[in-house]
């Protein structure tokens, strides 16, 4: 009884040549490397962090080139054009060619940082134990933000 050729077939060539238009989007931001696992990706887009043409997405969305995401980068919001597609990580020279920061974007940063250089942290001026009115100006506070 013959149960088909036991790899005795030659691999098709469409299947060597993967012409990728869509790639998941944790795979695609650990391949930009914006976060440094693909289980810290997952869980960002999870929790609603990451967003794609101002959509809320999940992991799976396929992104593809042309599209604009919205993430969080240390304390500031980062948006970038998708320009290239990778689903596996490479040199961050490479990394750096599958993206493209948004003018808007990167001068929002430059202000943010601005801002956060002339605000003073609340907890400096708590000599003590921190009360229950001081714990909430800390809880309160947001780093770049005048209010």
């Amino acid at each position: 009884m013959s149960r088909g050729n036991k790899g005795n077939t030659a691999p098709s060539p469409e299947k060597g040549k993967q012409d990728v238009q869509k790639v998941r989007v944790d795979k695609w931001l650990w391949a930009a490397r914006f976060f440094k696992t693909r289980s810290l990706a997952t869980d960002c887009v999870e929790s609603g962090k990451v967003r794609c043409n101002d959509e809320r997405i999940k992991p799976a969305y396929g992104v593809q080139v042309g599209d604009v995401i919205k993430l969080p980068v240390g304390w500031d919001e980062i948006v970038v054009q998708v320009t290239g597609l990778a689903d596996k990580r490479g040199s961050a020279a490479i990394a750096q060619t599958l993206y493209q920061e948004t003018e808007e974007s990167r001068q929002e940063r430059k202000r943010r940082a601005e801002n956060r250089k002339l605000m003073k942290d609340p907890s400096l001026e708590i000599k003590a134990r921190p009360t229950k009115r001081d714990r909430r100006a800390m809880d309160n506070f947001r780093w770049g933000e005048a209010e």
